[in-house]
Protein backbone atom coordinates (compact mmCIF):
# COMPACT_ATOMS: atom_id res chain seq x y z
CA UNK A 1 0.00 0.00 0.00
CA UNK A 2 1.40 3.34 -1.09
CA UNK A 3 0.36 6.49 0.81
CA UNK A 4 0.47 9.85 -0.96
CA UNK A 5 -0.29 13.04 0.99
CA UNK A 6 -0.98 16.31 -0.81
CA UNK A 7 -0.47 19.52 1.14
CA UNK A 8 -3.97 20.92 0.59
CA UNK A 9 -7.38 20.13 -0.88
CA UNK A 10 -6.69 21.83 -4.23
CA UNK A 11 -3.57 19.77 -4.88
CA UNK A 12 -5.40 16.64 -3.72
CA UNK A 13 -8.18 17.24 -6.26
CA UNK A 14 -5.65 17.85 -9.03
CA UNK A 15 -3.66 14.71 -8.17
CA UNK A 16 -6.81 12.57 -8.11
CA UNK A 17 -7.92 13.96 -11.47
CA UNK A 18 -4.58 13.07 -13.01
CA UNK A 19 -4.84 9.49 -11.71
CA UNK A 20 -7.97 9.17 -13.89
CA UNK A 21 -6.52 10.95 -16.93
CA UNK A 22 -3.27 9.04 -16.62
CA UNK A 23 -5.09 5.71 -16.73
CA UNK A 24 -6.90 6.72 -19.94
CA UNK A 25 -3.69 7.92 -21.56
CA UNK A 26 -1.88 4.73 -20.55
CA UNK A 27 -4.65 2.38 -21.72
CA UNK A 28 -7.16 3.95 -24.15
CA UNK A 29 -9.63 1.07 -23.70
CA UNK A 30 -9.42 1.20 -19.89
CA UNK A 31 -12.33 0.17 -17.69
CA UNK A 32 -12.54 2.72 -14.87
CA UNK A 33 -14.70 2.67 -11.75
CA UNK A 34 -15.69 5.79 -9.86
CA UNK A 35 -17.20 6.77 -6.54
CA UNK A 36 -19.57 9.65 -5.87
CA UNK A 37 -19.88 12.06 -2.99
CA UNK A 38 -18.37 15.20 -1.54
CA UNK A 39 -14.82 13.93 -2.10
CA UNK A 40 -15.14 13.45 -5.85
CA UNK A 41 -16.99 16.42 -7.35
CA UNK A 42 -14.00 18.73 -7.67
CA UNK A 43 -11.69 16.07 -9.11
CA UNK A 44 -14.28 15.16 -11.74
CA UNK A 45 -14.65 18.83 -12.65
CA UNK A 46 -10.88 19.07 -13.17
CA UNK A 47 -10.91 15.99 -15.44
CA UNK A 48 -13.64 17.60 -17.53
CA UNK A 49 -11.86 20.96 -17.60
CA UNK A 50 -8.58 19.44 -18.79
CA UNK A 51 -10.44 17.41 -21.43
CA UNK A 52 -12.11 20.59 -22.67
CA UNK A 53 -8.77 22.39 -23.00
CA UNK A 54 -6.68 19.47 -24.25
CA UNK A 55 -8.97 16.69 -25.57
CA UNK A 56 -7.62 13.16 -25.21
CA UNK A 57 -8.97 9.97 -26.76
CA UNK A 58 -11.98 8.60 -24.86
CA UNK A 59 -13.45 6.63 -27.77
CA UNK A 60 -12.75 3.22 -26.20
CA UNK A 61 -12.86 3.85 -22.46
CA UNK A 62 -15.62 2.35 -20.29
CA UNK A 63 -16.90 3.94 -17.07
CA UNK A 64 -18.95 2.59 -14.18
CA UNK A 65 -19.63 3.52 -10.57
CA UNK A 66 -18.81 1.17 -7.73
CA UNK A 67 -22.38 1.36 -6.39
CA UNK A 68 -25.87 2.70 -7.01
CA UNK A 69 -28.99 3.48 -5.00
CA UNK A 70 -31.96 1.19 -5.50
CA UNK A 71 -35.57 2.07 -4.91
CA UNK A 72 -35.17 5.50 -6.52
CA UNK A 73 -35.31 6.43 -10.23
CA UNK A 74 -32.19 7.40 -12.13
CA UNK A 75 -33.70 10.87 -12.55
CA UNK A 76 -32.98 11.56 -8.85
CA UNK A 77 -30.10 14.05 -8.96
CA UNK A 78 -28.35 12.27 -6.12
CA UNK A 79 -28.24 8.92 -7.92
CA UNK A 80 -24.77 7.71 -8.85
CA UNK A 81 -25.91 7.32 -12.46
CA UNK A 82 -27.01 10.95 -12.67
CA UNK A 83 -23.87 12.31 -11.01
CA UNK A 84 -21.33 10.36 -13.08
CA UNK A 85 -23.23 11.06 -16.28
CA UNK A 86 -23.39 14.78 -15.52
CA UNK A 87 -19.86 15.14 -14.15
CA UNK A 88 -17.92 12.87 -16.54
CA UNK A 89 -19.82 11.00 -19.24
CA UNK A 90 -21.39 14.00 -20.96
CA UNK A 91 -18.28 16.24 -20.77
CA UNK A 92 -15.99 13.42 -22.00
CA UNK A 93 -18.40 12.08 -24.64
CA UNK A 94 -18.94 8.64 -23.08
CA UNK A 95 -22.08 7.04 -24.60
CA UNK A 96 -24.54 4.83 -22.70
CA UNK A 97 -23.08 1.62 -24.14
CA UNK A 98 -19.75 2.40 -22.44
CA UNK A 99 -21.30 3.51 -19.16
CA UNK A 100 -22.09 0.39 -17.13
CA UNK A 101 -24.68 1.02 -14.44
CA UNK A 102 -27.30 -1.28 -12.90
CA UNK A 103 -31.00 -0.54 -12.96
CA UNK A 104 -32.67 0.84 -9.88
CA UNK A 105 -36.42 0.13 -10.03
CA UNK A 106 -38.73 -2.88 -10.32
CA UNK A 107 -36.21 -5.47 -11.50
CA UNK A 108 -34.71 -8.74 -10.34
CA UNK A 109 -31.84 -7.28 -8.34
CA UNK A 110 -30.04 -10.62 -7.88
CA UNK A 111 -29.92 -10.96 -11.65
CA UNK A 112 -28.90 -7.31 -11.98
CA UNK A 113 -25.96 -7.90 -9.64
CA UNK A 114 -24.77 -10.76 -11.83
CA UNK A 115 -25.24 -8.62 -14.95
CA UNK A 116 -23.30 -5.69 -13.49
CA UNK A 117 -20.36 -7.85 -12.43
CA UNK A 118 -20.47 -9.75 -15.72
CA UNK A 119 -20.36 -6.60 -17.87
CA UNK A 120 -17.18 -5.49 -16.13
CA UNK A 121 -15.67 -8.96 -16.31
CA UNK A 122 -16.28 -9.44 -20.02
CA UNK A 123 -14.34 -6.24 -20.71
CA UNK A 124 -11.33 -7.73 -18.97
CA UNK A 125 -12.12 -6.46 -15.48
CA UNK A 126 -11.61 -3.02 -13.98
CA UNK A 127 -8.24 -1.41 -14.63
CA UNK A 128 -8.70 1.36 -12.06
CA UNK A 129 -11.11 1.93 -9.19
CA UNK A 130 -11.28 5.35 -7.60
CA UNK A 131 -12.64 4.40 -4.21
CA UNK A 132 -14.05 6.55 -1.44
CA UNK A 133 -14.27 5.59 2.22
CA UNK A 134 -17.21 6.15 4.54
CA UNK A 135 -17.07 7.46 8.09
CA UNK A 136 -17.39 3.86 9.37
CA UNK A 137 -14.89 2.41 6.90
CA UNK A 138 -17.32 1.22 4.26
CA UNK A 139 -16.17 0.92 0.65
CA UNK A 140 -18.84 0.96 -2.01
CA UNK A 141 -21.88 0.32 0.14
CA UNK A 142 -20.22 -2.63 1.90
CA UNK A 143 -20.90 -1.85 5.55
CA UNK A 144 -18.89 -3.04 8.57
CA UNK A 145 -19.27 -6.79 8.98
CA UNK A 146 -19.53 -7.49 5.25
CA UNK A 147 -17.51 -10.65 4.50
CA UNK A 148 -14.32 -10.01 2.55
CA UNK A 149 -15.42 -12.77 0.17
CA UNK A 150 -18.61 -10.95 -0.83
CA UNK A 151 -19.69 -10.57 -4.44
CA UNK A 152 -21.90 -7.85 -5.92
CA UNK A 153 -25.04 -7.50 -3.83
CA UNK A 154 -27.85 -5.26 -2.64
CA UNK A 155 -27.43 -4.19 0.97
CA UNK A 156 -28.50 -1.51 3.42
CA UNK A 157 -27.02 1.95 3.02
CA UNK A 158 -25.00 3.85 5.57
CA UNK A 159 -27.57 5.12 8.10
CA UNK A 160 -26.48 8.77 7.85
CA UNK A 161 -26.62 8.72 4.07
CA UNK A 162 -29.98 6.94 3.99
CA UNK A 163 -31.46 9.59 6.29
CA UNK A 164 -30.19 12.32 3.94
CA UNK A 165 -31.66 10.59 0.87
CA UNK A 166 -35.03 10.14 2.56
CA UNK A 167 -35.13 13.85 3.45
CA UNK A 168 -34.30 14.87 -0.10
CA UNK A 169 -36.77 12.50 -1.78
CA UNK A 170 -39.50 12.33 0.89
CA UNK A 171 -39.45 8.53 0.66
CA UNK A 172 -41.51 7.11 3.54
CA UNK A 173 -39.86 4.96 6.17
CA UNK A 174 -41.89 1.88 5.17
CA UNK A 175 -40.34 1.87 1.68
CA UNK A 176 -36.97 0.15 1.66
CA UNK A 177 -34.01 1.89 0.12
CA UNK A 178 -30.75 0.13 -0.47
CA UNK A 179 -27.56 0.10 -2.43
CA UNK A 180 -26.38 -2.20 -5.18
CA UNK A 181 -22.64 -2.43 -4.73
CA UNK A 182 -19.70 -4.34 -6.08
CA UNK A 183 -18.67 -6.80 -3.40
CA UNK A 184 -15.41 -6.58 -1.51
CA UNK A 185 -13.97 -9.58 -3.36
CA UNK A 186 -14.97 -7.98 -6.66
CA UNK A 187 -13.34 -4.68 -5.71
CA UNK A 188 -10.16 -6.49 -4.71
CA UNK A 189 -9.95 -8.01 -8.21
CA UNK A 190 -9.45 -4.51 -9.67
CA UNK A 191 -5.98 -4.17 -11.14
CA UNK A 192 -5.30 -0.78 -9.50
CA UNK A 193 -7.13 0.95 -6.65
CA UNK A 194 -6.82 4.56 -5.51
CA UNK A 195 -8.47 5.12 -2.13
CA UNK A 196 -9.28 8.82 -1.83
CA UNK A 197 -10.08 10.86 1.27
CA UNK A 198 -9.89 14.50 2.27
CA UNK A 199 -10.84 16.53 5.32
CA UNK A 200 -10.27 16.13 9.06
CA UNK A 201 -13.51 14.19 9.47
CA UNK A 202 -11.87 11.29 7.61
CA UNK A 203 -8.63 11.30 9.60
CA UNK A 204 -9.69 8.81 12.29
CA UNK A 205 -11.13 6.20 9.91
CA UNK A 206 -8.13 6.54 7.59
CA UNK A 207 -5.80 5.77 10.50
CA UNK A 208 -7.85 2.67 11.39
CA UNK A 209 -8.07 1.48 7.77
CA UNK A 210 -4.42 2.09 6.90
CA UNK A 211 -2.56 1.36 10.15
CA UNK A 212 -4.98 -0.81 12.10
CA UNK A 213 -5.64 -4.54 11.81
CA UNK A 214 -7.23 -6.02 8.70
CA UNK A 215 -10.75 -6.73 9.89
CA UNK A 216 -14.25 -7.00 8.45
CA UNK A 217 -15.28 -4.45 11.10
CA UNK A 218 -13.41 -1.88 8.94
CA UNK A 219 -14.08 -2.95 5.32
CA UNK A 220 -11.48 -0.57 3.86
CA UNK A 221 -8.73 -2.26 5.90
CA UNK A 222 -8.72 -5.14 3.39
CA UNK A 223 -7.04 -2.78 0.92
CA UNK A 224 -3.82 -3.28 2.90
CA UNK A 225 -3.70 -6.67 1.14
CA UNK A 226 -4.16 -5.37 -2.41
CA UNK A 227 -1.02 -5.58 -4.59
CA UNK A 228 -1.48 -2.16 -6.21
CA UNK A 229 -3.35 0.23 -3.92
CA UNK A 230 -2.53 3.90 -3.43
CA UNK A 231 -4.08 5.89 -0.58
CA UNK A 232 -4.35 9.47 -1.78
CA UNK A 233 -5.02 12.02 0.99
CA UNK A 234 -4.94 15.69 1.73
CA UNK A 235 -3.01 16.83 4.79
CA UNK A 236 -6.13 16.95 6.97
CA UNK A 237 -7.17 13.36 6.20
CA UNK A 238 -3.59 12.23 6.87
CA UNK A 239 -3.21 14.19 10.09
CA UNK A 240 -3.39 11.17 12.43
CA UNK A 241 -1.02 8.94 10.48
Amino acid sequence: MKITVMENEKKFDEAAAWRIIGQILEKPDAVIGFSTGQTTGNMHAIVSEIYGLHPFDTSQVTFFNVDELVGLPRSYEGSCYAMIKRQLCIPLGIPEERFIMPGTMDIDFEQECRWFEGEISKRGGADLQMLGIGWNGHIGINQPGTPFGSNTQVCDMDERFEAKVRRETEVPENRRLGGLTLGIKTIMHTKKIVLIAKGKEKAEIIKKAVQGPVTEAIPASVLQLHPDCEVLLDADAASLL
